[in-house]
């Protein structure tokens, strides 16, 4: 059982930056990748970026590379998204999520964080 638990979510200018934080709890060493989802109004969720465990192999949505980067902190627990350059096309509620080894989908999620960006 993994508990993931967002923050830094707020209200940015176009061209700004601001960065999302995870912190992660529980059973953690068991998740073997990691990622960050969003979901905008009228569109479906999709993943923006993840990050392997052991590796740190990232993937990046074609919406924002070069313009965000993934990280972990292995002592901290925790997962971080920077947005720079960030567009008004990337207001959504951000998601981070978590998949254990073998498994077939995201299996933990935590709540969410709006993000908004003013043009």
């Amino acid at each position: 059982q993994v508990q993931l638990v967002e923050s830094g979510g707020g209200l940015v200018q176009a061209g700004g930056s601001l960065r999302l934080s995870c912190a992660a709890s529980g059973r953690t060493a068991s998740s073997t990748t990691m990622g960050w989802f969003r979901q905008a109004p009228g569109k479906e969720r999709e993943i923006v970026a993840s990050i392997s465990w052991l590796r740190g192999a990232t993937y990046y949505a074609d919406s924002v590379k070069g313009r965000f980067t993934i990280s972990r902190d292995n002592a901290k627990n925790t997962l971080y998204l920077q947005m720079n350059s960030m567009k008004p096309e990337d207001k959504a509620v951000y998601h981070c999520a978590a998949r254990s080894r073998g498994a077939t989908h995201y299996e933990y999620w935590g709540q969410g964080t709006q993000v908004t960006v003013s043009s």
